[in-house]
């Protein structure tokens, strides 16, 4: 009997989440005035969750690198991390130019964009992206500003050379240890706090997109929203979930500790508030937390599959809606351009369109187009969002696996979240 009710538990706060969800896609389609109304709710959640999102990746980093003290295996990690990054992304790209070349939702269309919408698509072509300083930009000249920006990648390097420097004052250094180990315990905690709002903040959440955004809009553009959301779950059943049954990892388990961080990432469109409890959902599947407070931070720039799928089949959508035929060589140009361009996606406001707007000048292409997919912008970055929190959770379970700690996570920070 209490085997039942702890399963119970388990299972409720995924329950939960999804009849959050049901409601606010009902609320925001019969009552799309309360349904706006309805923001401030989410928003309040979103800033609960980013308020601890920091602290536990400072924690687990510093925890992660002091209390081992291995090096040696931290640099192999961390190449091994990039390796994985940039072979998912190039795939990522690929598959978004392959589904539009086949399908071809942009031959044909005939949709006028509002002046708002290209008023938006200027404004995003006007901002130029410097990728030399974006990566200069990545060693941080004030920690405390990068802790209040979020800059996530700058804090991971922060508390990797400061786990490193702590290891180095060997029992000097015990005390920072045991700081950070009680730092992350009482994080975690606070992280199950907060996610007993969930269900709340997330159905606010949805029921203000579909209020606002209405379903209405998504008829003229059916068939580029199709091909996206169809694309991404190519990438993330084929890619993804084959690569994670050729290493041989538990493929129940993964889908079990991804679906939560999923669903947060997906309906927020904000793949940090998800952080916390994808480390947390890993963590009692047995992925490390120095593992996945690693990974999933140094992915929000380097390996944005979701974007990245989303920016390639952007620009070829475009180029189809104004009847431009690229040959194969612009196209392995415009792959060429993404692989460096979309790096910088995660440390740009905006970054997704942004970065597509560059890419969309860089080869050529009638930036103005961008105006075209602005009002169907947010239904795909629902899709994207989600794609980008399932590649970092695939790729932390991966690296985990590649490394031989999988199943080695600490037990005695495990919070029940859903309790």
């Amino acid at each position: 009997m209490s085997t039942e009710i702890q399963n119970k538990k388990k299972m409720s706060l995924s329950v939960k989440i999804f009849a959050g969800m049901a409601i606010g896609i009902v609320i925001g389609f019969f009552f799309p005035d309360s349904a706006v109304a309805l923001k401030p709710v989410g928003d309040i959640f979103i800033r609960a969750i980013k308020m601890i999102v920091v602290p536990v990746i400072f924690s687990c980093i510093v925890l992660g690198v002091a209390g081992t003290g291995d090096f040696k295996r931290l640099g192999r990690f961390g190449f091994k991390t990039l390796v994985w990054f940039e072979v998912a992304s190039t795939i990522a790209l690929l598959i978004g130019l392959a589904a539009i070349n086949i399908f071809k939702p942009g031959v044909g269309l005939n949709i006028t964009a509002s002046a708002a919408d290209l008023a938006a698509a200027k404004a995003a072509a006007a901002k130029s992206i410097d990728l030399v300083q974006y990566f200069v930009n990545i060693i941080p000249t004030n920690i405390i500003d990068s802790m209040g920006r979020q800059d996530m990648l700058q804090v991971v390097i922060f508390a990797t050379v400061f786990g490193i420097a702590t290891a180095a004052l060997g029992k000097k250094g015990e005390p920072m240890v045991a700081f950070a180990d009680m730092v992350a315990n009482i994080m975690f905690k606070f992280a199950g706090y907060v996610m007993r709002l969930a269900p709340i903040g997330i159905g606010a959440m949805m029921a203000w997109t579909v209020g606002k955004f209405g379903l209405a809009m998504l008829i003229p553009l059916g068939k580029l929203i199709l091909v996206m959301y169809g694309s991404l779950i190519f990438f993330v059943v084929v890619v993804l979930g084959g690569t994670a049954a050729y290493f041989k990892i538990n493929l129940r388990q993964l889908v079990g500790a991804i679906k939560e961080p999923f669903m947060i990432a997906f309906t927020t469109t904000t793949g940090e508030v998800a952080i916390p409890i994808a480390i947390e959902r890993l963590a009692e599947m047995g992925v490390p937390r120095y593992v996945t407070s690693f990974v999933i931070p140094t992915g929000y720039t380097f390996n944005m599959d979701g974007s990245t799928l989303y920016i390639a089949a952007g620009s070829m959508f475009i180029a189809q809606a104004y009847g431009i035929d690229l040959s194969t060589t612009q196209q392995i140009g415009i792959v060429a351009t993404l692989m460096l361009a979309t790096k910088g996606v995660a440390g740009i406001p905006g970054g997704s369109f942004i970065v597509l707007a560059g890419t969309l000048s860089t080869v050529g292409l009638p930036v103005e187009g961008l105006a075209l997919i602005l009002g169907i912008d947010r239904v795909l970055d629902m899709a994207r969002s989600g794609c980008n929190m399932i590649g970092h959770c695939v790729a932390s379970a991966l690296l985990a696996k590649w490394e031989g700690v999988l199943g080695q996570a600490d037990k005695e920070l495990a919070v029940e979240f859903g309790t």
